[in-house]
C-alpha cells in the first residue's frame, strides 16, 4: 500500500496514494493509519484524494479509523474523497460527518474541533 504520512502540530495527515481499495486492503488500511507515528495524541486527516474505487470492507475501515479518534477524544476528517465514494460513505455511515473537499477545509475543521474541546474543559473546569 502506497502513502505518506505529514505531522503537523496537533494534526497527522495520512495520504493515501491508491486508486483502489480492495477488500484484501482494507485491514491493512485500518491497521496501517492506526499505527502511524504520533497518531495517540493528534488529530486525523484522511487524504484520499487519490482513491478511485473502494470496497464495502474499505469504506469500513475509513469509517472505523476515523471513529477511532473520536473514540479517544480527538478529531478526523477525510479530504478529497471523490463524490460516488462520498455517497456511498455517507449512506454506509450518516453519523461521519467531516468529509469535506480539500485538506486545507479538513485542517480548519478538526482544528475547531480542537479549540471547542478546549474551551468545553477550560469551562468545566472553572
Amino acid at each position: 500500500m502506497q502513502f505518506k504520512i505529514d505531522t503537523k502540530e496537533k494534526i497527522v495527515i495520512f495520504r493515501l496514494e491508491e486508486a483502489g481499495l480492495d477488500a484484501k486492503m482494507a485491514a491493512d488500511f485500518e491497521k496501517t493509519v492506526l499505527a502511524t507515528p504520533n497518531l495517540e495524541t493528534s488529530n486525523l486527516i484522511l487524504d484520499l484524494h487519490s482513491l478511485q474505487s473502494a470496497a464495502p470492507e474499505a469504506l469500513e475501515a475509513i469509517f472505523t479509523v476515523y471513529q477511532h479518534r473520536y473514540d479517544h477524544g480527538l478529531s478526523a476528517a477525510v479530504s478529497g474523497l471523490n463524490k460516488v465514494l462520498t455517497a456511498q460513505l455517507s449512506v454506509q455511515h450518516p453519523e461521519m460527518l467531516n468529509i469535506v473537499p480539500t485538506e486545507s477545509e479538513a485542517i480548519d475543521m478538526v482544528m475547531m474541533e480542537d479549540f471547542e474541546r478546549e474551551l468545553d474543559s477550560e469551562m468545566n473546569n472553572d
